[in-house]
């Protein structure tokens, strides 16, 4: 901000211009490729603060409007991290001119985030009333006022949630909007901290979004820390545990798939078990099914081990029926496998409806057995009507050896 590039005159503002003549200032035209230094008084804290801060800001030095303005990015950003890096109460203007210059919108997201952090170090209050009366309500306003209670709670954790409360306009607790911002501040100094307040909030908007955004943070410490955080997540709230596992399971079979796999392993059969085994099952596919497969086929507990063969059979016979056929062949026919060659039925009648009708003959339930032929045969009329007819005809009352 501190560089003198430009024509400097061109930038002053018709108001400058009326209190140079006012007192009987004399500027004179500067020479080409030179600028003169022009001592500014700056207003104070307690002024600034007094002050219409959000009616207009004063004119921005020449060189920080044209890098602003400019298409380089880089260079952009190198200036308005240096104006931020020296944001105090005597030049908050200029830095919020400086991000005014900039287009509205998503576009200047990253740019909004840091002067909220950084404003909301010095004036918390000032920034958020910034944030609720001129950042776009579509596009900026949440994300805004999210930021500078961040920054705020890391330094005063009951004032940042003394001003979300009282600025509920839901008037509902558990869908505070404002809540997200505080337990982010709280997080950057003490997870565990966060993560108290969390369990101590009301179900709703605000315990989802928050527990989303925790999920992330442990993951991001180790996959031993997560696992043990997700472990503790209450079991009474069945429906938020079973998203926020499922999104910590997620990310962590992403990291380390077999410390995920010991992880389910261990945890008894309920809904968020069951989400943590479909991410870890996709993510395990794509990379190995082979491998994937031998461990389902080793699961002591019969309930995760039904589950987790459908939930194989059905990603893997996406990409490869063949291999997921052979693999099914290993196993005898029986009712707890139904469900799985029920899946594979399922995935494969489209290409192969032939296959699929010999598939269904071998399961064993009567019902689901007939079932599983009327899908593949509903198929199969579709594309081969005189074909699909002869196979019913010939295997009309088969059962499974």
């Amino acid at each position: 901000m501190g560089l003198k590039l430009g024509d400097s005159t061109r930038y002053i503002s018709n108001e400058t211009k009326q209190i140079q003549s006012s007192v009987g200032s004399k500027i004179e035209p500067e020479k080409k490729g030179v600028s003169k230094n022009i001592n500014i008084s700056v207003p104070t804290r307690e002024n600034y603060i007094k002050s219409e801060i959000f009616a207009k800001s004063p004119p921005l030095p020449p060189n920080l409007i044209r890098i602003m303005e400019g298409a380089d990015v880089l260079e952009r950003m190198g200036s308005y991290l240096d104006a931020l890096r020296s944001m105090d109460s005597s030049n908050v203007q200029d830095v919020v001119g400086a991000f005014e210059a900039l287009p509205a919108g998503y576009g200047r997201h990253l740019e909004m985030k840091l002067l909220m952090r950084s404003w909301s170090a010095i004036d918390p209050e000032s920034a958020l009333k910034y944030a609720k009366e001129k950042l776009d309500e579509k596009s900026e306003r949440r994300f805004g006022i999210s930021e500078a209670l961040a920054g705020w709670a890391k330094k005063d954790t009951d004032a940042a949630l003394a001003w979300a409360n009282a600025n509920n306009h839901n008037n509902t607790p558990e869908n505070n909007p404002h809540i997200l911002g505080v337990i982010k501040g709280i997080a950057e100094n003490d997870l565990e901290t966060a993560n108290r307040l969390l369990m101590e909030l009301p179900s709703g908007n605000a315990k989802w979004q928050s527990s989303t955004f925790l999920a992330q943070e442990y993951v991001k410490k180790s996959v031993s820390e997560a696992i043990d955080w997700a472990n503790r997540f209450p079991k009474e709230d069945r429906r938020l545990r079973e998203t926020i596992l499922g999104q910590v399971g997620a990310k962590l079979a992403r990291k380390d798939i077999q410390a995920t796999a010991n992880w389910v392993e261990k945890m008894s059969a309920e809904p968020a078990s069951q989400r943590v085994m479909d991410n870890l099952l996709t993510q395990w596919v794509a990379k190995s099914p082979q491998d994937a497969s031998v461990w389902v086929a080793d699961l002591e507990d019969s309930e995760n081990q039904t589950y987790a063969m459908k939930q194989l059979t059905s990603r893997w016979s996406l990409v490869d029926p063949v291999s997921t056929a052979e693999w099914l062949n290993s196993f005898p026919p029986s009712e707890s496998l139904d469900p799985v060659v029920g899946e594979f039925v399922n995935r494969i009648c489209g290409r192969d409806p032939e296959g699929a009708a010999g598939w269904a003959l071998s399961i064993v339930d009567p019902k689901s057995r007939e079932k599983a032929i009327d899908q593949v045969m509903q198929t199969w009329s579709r594309v081969d009507p005189s074909a699909s007819k002869a196979w019913l005809q010939q295997n009309q009352g088969e059962k499974p050896n």
